[in-house]
């Protein structure tokens, strides 16, 4: 599938990073043998709270392949997460005017990858800087930094459905894997939020909700909403 492997890659450059510098920081404590043992031990510790946090890393960035849903007009779930709003809302930029928002809450033991709602063509792409608020509160959709990814729909031809990624306390980082224009798939790999964070799903006010408050939602397999 497209996209497949890239939150593997950012793991393992991040580990090789870790890594280079643990391997000098070992290399300072082995010279230090001859200054003291200090150096020995203080290497070693590191070196044995590197080994959780490489194992930790690793399960952070997994990214199982979506067993995404077959059927006409699906909209299934772009993140890995706990569904924890359902409501109506004002979304001016792309939705412009009244929609319904889903918005999912991925703690720091979910799936981190994203995935494309709906097949279609990404119609809209808007990085918004902002604030750092826990993504447990849900006004940080509104003040946290973000990008809104509007995809206009091929099934049904011509929906809008928009995809706010929203970064966290912890989440400082997004890494969109697609861009403006691009034609994306139904489930497809579109992007990467580096630990805790937020992502909201704006729909047509027709729109089904197929979730309810509490559900689990896994990326690219749950079928969030129906258009009939």
């Amino acid at each position: 599938m497209k996209n497949s492997g890239r939150a593997g890659k950012a793991a393992r450059r991040m580990l090789l990073w870790t890594f280079v510098a643990l391997a000098a920081l070992a290399a300072v404590g082995l010279l230090a043998v001859f200054v003291g043992p200090v150096m020995v031990t203080v290497a070693t510790v590191m070196f044995v709270l590197w080994v959780p946090f490489a194992l930790f890393t690793l399960y952070f960035f997994r990214d199982p392949d979506a067993q995404v849903p077959a059927g006409p007009g699906l909209v299934v779930s772009p993140g890995h997460g706990k569904v924890d709003v359902i409501d109506v809302m004002h979304e001016p930029r792309f939705m412009q005017g009244e929609c319904r928002r889903i918005s999912i809450f991925l703690s720091v033991f979910d799936v981190h990858v994203q995935n494309a709602p709906v097949s279609g063509r990404v119609s809209y792409f808007k990085y918004t800087e902002g604030k750092f608020l826990n993504a447990l509160k849900t006004e940080s959709a509104a003040h946290n930094e973000n990008i809104l990814v509007g995809i206009t729909a091929a099934d049904p031809a011509g929906e809008k459905v928009g995809v706010r990624l929203i970064t966290g306390l912890i989440a400082r980082r997004l890494v969109p894997w697609i861009e403006m224009d691009e034609e994306i798939q139904r489930g497809e790999r579109i992007s990467l939020i580096q630990f805790g964070s937020r992502v909201d799903v704006y729909l047509p006010m027709h729109a089904k909700v197929s979730v309810k408050l509490g559900d689990r939602a896994v990326g690219g397999e749950t079928v969030l909403a129906t258009f009939e």
